[in-house]
């Protein structure tokens, strides 16, 4: 029995998490190559390894043929007399097998046979960890900052680097070496150099996997996400439905004392979170939205998808929001192009238009915004 060779096999079986019939294929390869490269040819070679004592044979397959002056091809053939050494009841036309040593190998067949298990070794290493971290692909995972690359972070996630660049950090957020942070898995390719991992702290997504993995009730299906719109670092509004009428969906979300949000808030640097009710009904769920302004009345047109917005006029600043943030959430959580006026803009002209009571900064800033429909959290 190899055990050497056993113990290395369970070795790397453990830690590469590599299958030792992988690596079982890989010595055969191997052997087969350094066949090759010392005959010439390896067409007729064979390799068989016992799995369960490591123990080898490599032979070759060749024609018997009636005396060694009619052996053409010594890797193929071999004559009568030679052939009756290794069996007594070998006969011409016979094909027999001829063990092969492989101590005989020459130093470049033998050290292009490391190369082959080596190589293969890493592949499979490579495909270990590509298949690892593809299957956290739009997950939420921590790790630990190494160092910055230029303006981007490399970010260590325990088998592989990921990369966090510019486009996908919040502005602001300064990391330190050795500080662990969750992350949002982006993207994972597989490349010949090993997976590339791309994650992102500004994604819509982190959000409502950190409330995924925080809420209970979001993890058993009692209460659904609805609709996330976010501003990386600024806020996030959040809109929930709960399917049992017994759970208080923003309350579930919300934890006593307000723990549960506040941890995920601790987690994103401070970022304000408002959680919301979902509602089927479109003017509810505007309303809903444009918390925590008081609204006076919505007028929404479900086809349009266009809403009008009255609230009273002390409410006005704060319906809007500091650069109109809260309206550009609440319209991007709603789907809903939503126009906002006061009690006192209401009773003039239906030709109301938002910019009429907004400055041009800040209307360019919202109009940027305004009118985007569908699923904002795939944005």
């Amino acid at each position: 029995m190899n055990k050497e060779l056993m113990e290395a096999l369970d070795i790397l079986e453990k830690e590469k998490e590599i299958s030792k019939e992988t690596l079982f294929e890989a010595i055969e390869n191997s052997l087969l190559t350094a066949c090759k490269n010392h005959f010439g040819k390896a067409d007729n070679v064979k390799v068989e390894i016992d799995r369960d004592t490591c123990d080898f044979l490599v032979y070759a397959e060749k024609e018997v043929v009636p005396t060694a002056d009619d052996v053409e091809d010594p890797v193929l053939q071999i004559s009568l007399d030679d052939a009756q050494k290794i069996s007594s009841k070998a006969s011409v036309g016979d094909v027999i097998h001829v063990e092969i040593k492989s101590k005989e190998f020459g130093r470049i067949a033998t050290q292009n046979a490391k190369n082959v298990i080596l190589q293969k070794i890493r592949e499979e290493e490579r495909s270990v960890i590509y298949n690892q971290y593809f299957e956290k692909e739009r997950d939420v995972v921590t790790g630990i900052v190494q160092r910055y690359v230029g303006k981007n972070i490399s970010i260590n996630l325990g088998k592989a680097d990921a990369l966090l660049t510019e486009a996908e950090q919040v502005k602001g957020e300064v990391f330190r070496p050795t500080e662990r942070i969750k992350v949002y898995v982006h993207e994972v390719k597989n490349t010949p150099k090993g997976p590339r991992i791309s994650v992102s702290r500004t994604h819509p997504e982190l959000v409502k996997r950190l409330f995924e993995a925080e809420v209970t009730e979001i993890k058993d299906g009692t209460v659904e996400i609805k609709s996330i719109a976010r501003e990386a670092g600024s806020r996030t509004k959040i809109a929930v439905w709960s399917n049992n009428p017994d759970v208080d969906a923003v309350g579930a979300c919300v934890g006593m004392n307000g723990a549960r949000v506040n941890a995920i808030v601790e987690e994103l640097r401070g970022e304000k979170i408002d959680v919301v009710n979902w509602d089927e009904n479109p003017g509810n769920l505007i309303q809903n939205a444009l918390s925590p302004a008081k609204i006076v009345a919505v007028f929404a047109d479900p086809e349009e998808k266009t809403a009008k917005v009255v609230v009273p006029d002390y409410q006005l600043s704060l319906a809007i929001g500091k650069e109109g943030q809260n309206a550009r959430l609440a319209a991007r959580l709603t789907g809903y192009k939503i126009d906002i006026k006061s009690e006192t803009q209401a009773k003039d002209a239906p030709g109301f238009r938002y910019e009429d009571y907004l400055d041009d900064e800040d209307y360019e800033e919202y109009e940027g915004y305004e009118g985007e429909e569908g699923n904002f959290t795939e944005q």
